[in-house]
């Protein structure tokens, strides 16, 4: 696998696995690529251990500009927006070609932001997003590359097309009804755009196990099983870098490179 979109509901547990992940990948020799594509996350760049990057968006003039040429262009309608980011890009790229302005680094991983929403009334991310679409499209990686993103809790990302141009998707799926059910749902969308569905079990309890097997089993392959962690959620409550090694991450680390 090259790019590999991480997907879930809301506090399941995305930014974590991808962090763990990004770093094991790091540790076995991998350049580690992640995009965060959330736009209300502010905490994945803390458990990297790095600053919040320049949102790459203003690489191409911010939302305000974006807009701006949206509505003289008369590209009002959300559906054409990826037509307009299209005008971005030229040719493919690699990760070597990202300036150096827009994404921080540490320990063989880098951190891109596709963008925030900082205040009330700017507007909606889906000048982001469209961007964002096009980066994936045509992010061009080398044998030893690996990008993971970390998407917006939910679907929508699916709607815009970002997935698109993935290799695989990878749910996080908790212990809650909703997530239960979600994963019959992004196993679906995964497969009518013809990518590849696996399932990271996170937060397991003894209690939830045989559960979450039996109802995510249905939908995929499990390639990971994450028990409730103290120390995990420790550091998630007070945003401090994660620096723990844990067996299911590697497994699924390994998982992804073959």
């Amino acid at each position: 696998m090259k790019t590999v979109a991480i997907t879930g509901r809301s506090g399941c547990g995305k930014s974590t696995v991808t962090t763990l992940l990004a770093k094991e990948l790091a540790r076995m020799g991998k350049k580690v690529l992640v995009v965060d594509s959330d736009e209300s996350n502010f905490g994945l760049h803390r458990q990297l251990g790095v600053e919040l990057p320049r949102d790459f968006t203003e690489y191409f003039g911010g939302k305000d500009k974006a807009l701006k040429t949206m509505m003289t262009s008369g590209i009002l309608d959300a559906m054409k927006l990826s037509a307009f980011a299209k005008k971005f890009f030229s040719e493919d790229f690699n990760m070597a070609d990202i300036p150096e302005e827009y994404y921080s680094e540490k320990d063989g991983v880098k951190l891109m932001s596709s963008g925030k929403i900082y205040k009330a009334n700017e507007g909606c991310a889906c000048t982001m997003n469209s961007i964002l679409e096009q980066f994936v499209a045509h992010l061009t990686l080398a044998e030893d590359e690996i990008a993971l993103l970390d998407m917006e809790a939910g679907v929508e990302h699916f709607g815009r097309g970002t997935d698109n141009s993935v290799d695989g998707i990878l749910m996080i799926v908790d212990p809650s009804f909703e997530s239960l059910r979600l994963s019959a749902k992004i196993a679906d969308l995964s497969t009518s755009i013809g990518k590849p569905i696996w399932f990271c079990l996170n937060k397991v309890t003894e209690e939830a196990a045989q559960m979450m097997e039996e109802e995510v089993g249905k939908h995929g392959a499990i390639i990971g099983r994450m028990p409730l962690n103290h120390d995990l959620s420790l550091a998630g409550l007070t945003g401090t870098e994660l620096q723990m090694t844990i067996a299911p991450v590697s497994e699924m680390a390994q998982f992804l490179i073959q």
